[in-house]
């Protein structure tokens, strides 16, 4: 798994939000992450490894490349 987490990084989860939308957008890299749903803007926190477990892809920022 890819252990590379950048902010504004787009990830897709493998469980859809409550929104229908399983596409996300990192705010905050650290020893939690936090991620906004691109839907509806919710944010939720979680731990690092518990991200990782329900982390499907990253999707690399649109400005790096």
């Amino acid at each position: 798994m890819n252990k590379d987490y950048n902010l504004n990084d787009q990830v897709i989860m493998k469980k859809s939000h409550a929104c229908g939308n399983n596409l996300w957008t990192i705010t905050r890299v650290g020893v939690d992450i936090k991620i906004k749903c691109n839907s509806c803007n919710r944010e939720i926190m979680m731990d690092r490894l518990e991200f990782q477990k329900k982390l499907k892809k990253v999707l690399k920022n649109e400005e790096e490349k």
